[in-house]
């Protein structure tokens, strides 16, 4: 199953560029905080993109390995940053074309950091993704994951609701526990022919996945939206649901034997 965004690289490649972004001004600051980069880490950016992440990465001082399954995605990563002079340095920042559960060009226990940023959700072989990682990931290595929160985020089955009575904005849960995939399009509102599938899964999933390959939670956050409503008649109410309601889950893992 094609889950990749390549037909998308153009627009998600400007979408990453402009501002007010969740990437940017929420996910991003978190990520760096909560990964604590080092100079001389060897960090894999699974699911890389456009590299958006590996190239800020790369600026704390890391030796940075971005893959991901979509070719126009990958050319878009190896060109200079936007405001930069020159391609990023091939000695700190390499990308490579592959599915996140072959990884071969990387040797046993080589990297010190992985991320995974909104990505899990579109891999259909997570336990493969998490196999790799586990074989990769050096013994005091930790692996960082971003997901849409799969309590709140549910594809075609969570949205918004309006308490008239109450005046109360809610978040309506219609389904939860059920595994589904969903066929998701990547240009809302334009372009309905280019799509890509969505998978849903329980937090639990999750969990037992990363134990079956080895890896136990360490840390565990959930982030809610950055943006406010524009002044209207429920934008109060728009607000307190967007701090109450949070719309990622982040998870830190770490190999069991380390812990024990």
């Amino acid at each position: 199953m094609d889950t990749s965004w390549e037909k998308a690289a153009d627009w998600y490649d400007r979408l990453l560029a402009g501002e007010g972004t969740y990437q940017k001004e929420l996910i991003l600051p978190n990520m760096l905080r909560l990964m604590n980069i080092r100079r001389g880490d060897a960090v894999l950016d699974l699911a890389c993109g456009q590299g958006f992440f590996s190239k800020e990465f790369a600026k704390k001082g890391a030796r940075v390995i971005g893959v991901d399954t979509s070719p126009a995605l990958i050319d878009r990563a190896r060109r200079p940053a936007p405001g930069a002079s020159a391609p990023p340095d091939p000695a700190a920042l390499i990308f490579y074309v592959t599915h996140g559960d072959s990884l071969p060009f990387l040797k046993n226990e080589s990297i010190d950091k992985i991320a995974i940023v909104l990505a899990l959700q579109n891999m259909e072989h997570i336990a493969g993704v998490f196999r790799e990682c586990a074989r990769v990931i050096a013994r005091n290595g930790s692996l960082h994951v971003v997901i849409n929160h799969p309590a709140f985020r549910i594809p075609q089955g969570s949205s918004w609701g309006w308490d008239e009575k109450e005046k109360m904005q809610y978040r309506r849960i219609d389904r939860y526990l059920s595994e589904s995939k969903v066929k998701i399009q990547t240009h809302p509102g334009d372009r309905p022919e280019d799509y890509t599938w969505s998978f849903h899964r329980p937090l639990q999933f999750y969990v037992k996945a990363l134990h079956k390959a080895g890896f136990a939670v360490r840390a565990l956050e959930e982030w809610n939206s950055h943006k406010k409503s524009e002044r209207g008649p429920r934008s109060k109410a728009e607000d307190k649901a967007r701090k109450e309601i949070p719309l990622f889950l982040y998870f830190e893992a770490v190999q069991e034997r380390i812990l024990l």
